[in-house]
């Protein structure tokens, strides 16, 4: 059908041009017919399916692996922000620990909004896990140093690829995705009891405020890192769902 529009199309601006039209009805149609996948949380069976599959891949260490995944988990963070946490984004805010997401502008790094700047309360499974080893200074410079740089500039282009790969392989739905893990966090968090409020859910995941009103876009940085902390706490997860090291 775009084909037979398009060789319309040419015969009609013929006619335009000469006068004998008033106008090139087959012009201008939009044949967007991209596949388009609404992207979804995870269920807990499907997070105990990827944490009982063993990672045997290559390209991306075990460590780095079931680190990046367990942040995904805890944080809500995105990919990118994730594979460019430095040992040095790691700082004690009021005494809690906390991830300090910000630009890095010697890599020509930044997050993906303005309210993508913010400080995370790292969750106490987190700073129990045995594999990054979060607060144990290793000489390192990033939190998870075997990742390659893509051909554009984008920080963790094996694991995307493995990751993509893998939960393919073992059966994980294709609308199921590493930007899945902000979805579930996002409705684990929203489901939580009443005192925890949605500004300081939006402040924790980098989203824009929900409610835009002058105080709120105005105040919104000075939220107690205890309050964050209180959100982060409160997710939870089954056991079989842990990634293990």
């Amino acid at each position: 059908m775009k084909n037979h529009f398009s060789r319309l199309s040419a015969l009609w601006m013929h006619l335009v041009q000469r006068d004998l039209a008033d106008r090139n009805p087959w012009a201008g149609w939009d044949f967007n017919i991209t596949k388009k996948i609404v992207r979804r949380g995870w269920t807990d069976d499907e997070l105990a399916l990827l944490a009982r599959t063993p990672w045997k891949g290559t390209s991306v260490s075990h460590r780095s692996w079931a680190g990046i995944i367990s942040l995904g988990m805890f944080t809500g963070m995105r990919l990118g922000e994730i594979c460019t946490l430095r040992r040095q984004d790691i700082e004690t805010v009021d005494g809690v620990s906390c991830f300090n997401v910000r630009p890095h502008p010697e890599d020509s790094w930044s997050p993906k909004t303005a309210a993508g700047t913010r400080i995370i309360p790292i969750h106490s499974h987190l700073l129990a896990m045995q594999g990054p080893d979060l607060l144990r200074d290793t000489g390192e410079h990033y939190l998870f140093p075997d990742l390659t740089v893509s051909s554009t500039g984008e920080r963790g282009d094996n694991f995307a690829r493995a990751f993509s790969k893998h939960k393919k392989r073992i059966g994980i739905p294709e609308d199921v995705t590493f930007h899945s893990y902000r979805h579930t966090v996002s409705t684990k968090l929203r489901n939580q009891e009443a005192h925890i409020r949605e500004l300081w859910i939006d402040t924790v995941l980098g989203h824009e405020a929900s409610h835009k009103s002058q105080g709120t876009m105005k105040y919104t940085s000075g939220i107690d890192v205890a309050n964050l902390q209180q959100v982060i706490e409160a997710l939870t997860y089954p056991p079989e769902c842990i990634m293990p090291f």
